[in-house]
């Protein structure tokens, strides 16, 4: 049987319905409220990052924005692939061969622009330690064994132990200790957590322990410490960076987004506040306290854009 025809007036009504559903949706993009993929890598201040990003989207734009959990190397493929749409903090120091590659070479990735912080990483020791041997504040100290063995633990034995974070973040330690020839082995601690749980249990006993780390964070509003001097980065001593030729301190680095070539066309207006998206070191470390609070990064990301209108809102489009 032939269904009947509904009544014009209802036609009328029900377009009207999906009109005002459409103009109550956010304002969704250009490219069809597509699925934004963001991509956070295992830190703090990259999974706030994104969640800020999440919140400002998902609000003004009307997509949807999926977070995903990748390293700093494996990102760059998925990128490249257009399975995920951007990643929102990357360290330049580490991925000289990449960025040649995926972004000046194959043009298979974008370079989406600065995101504001400088980041730096170093070898840090709480600065107990070093009121009582003054020698350990520079990387000479470490030449000597007898002052490097008091960071031996049972799994270095005579060496001291040099503790490195997540086995994923790109790290050169084991080469700046073999080639200045620094009496100290590296043990991995795993993670993030586990390395602050290392340095924090370390910190509550006053025993020493010397570790790598970066800013901005909030560990350094929660233990003194005091960063081991290197010698001065060179451009000529990270040339040969991939090689293991690596014998100084690591650089300055001017943090920067890295987008899918392909998101300009899917999603225009989220190309746009993602390539606007900029704010100083003091933002993250905002948000960075009130992980220390105990927020989740969720909530510090919400109380952040809650708290800063002004300064997202020259993001979007």
């Amino acid at each position: 049987m032939r269904k009947k025809s509904l009544p014009f007036i209802v036609v009328v009504v029900l377009l009207t319905a999906v009109l005002l559903a459409a103009c109550s949706s956010g304002g969704g993009d250009e490219g069809g409220g597509e699925t934004i993929t963001l991509i956070a890598n295992p830190w703090p201040s990259s999974e706030l990052n994104v969640n800020v990003a999440k919140i400002i989207i998902e609000k003004e734009l009307g997509n949807t924005v999926e977070i995903v959990a990748l390293d700093e190397n494996a990102q760059w493929d998925a990128l490249a692939a257009g399975s995920a749409d951007a990643s929102l903090e990357v360290w330049p120091s580490g991925h000289g061969e990449r960025i040649a590659q995926y972004i000046e070479q194959q043009k298979v990735v974008e370079n989406g622009g600065p995101l504001g912080p400088v980041g730096e990483i170093g070898w840090f020791v709480p600065t107990y330690v070093i009121n009582q041997n003054p020698q350990l504040a520079t990387w000479e100290g470490y030449k000597d064994p007898a002052l490097a063995g008091l960071f031996a633990t049972a799994e270095t034995g005579s060496l001291g132990q040099f503790t490195a974070g997540d086995p994923s973040w790109v790290q050169y330690d084991a080469d700046i200790i073999k080639n200045l020839g620094l009496s100290l082995q590296v043990v991995t601690a795993g993670s993030e957590d586990s390395l602050l749980a290392t340095v924090s249990s370390a910190y509550a006993r006053q025993q020493p322990v010397l570790f790598y780390f970066y800013s901005p964070h909030a560990i350094f509003s929660r233990f003194d410490l005091t960063q081991v001097e290197l010698p001065p980065y060179t451009d000529a001593c990270y040339a040969n960076a991939e090689g293991g030729g690596v014998a100084c301190a690591y650089p300055e680095d001017q943090l920067f987004k890295i987008l899918s070539t392909k998101l300009n066309e899917k999603a225009p207006n989220v190309y746009t506040m993602l390539k606007n998206m900029n704010y100083g070191s003091e933002a993250q470390i905002e948000m960075l306290a009130m992980l220390d609070e105990g927020k989740t990064v969720e909530e510090a990301a919400q109380a952040w854009v809650d708290a800063h209108e002004a300064e997202w809102k020259g993001w979007l489009p």
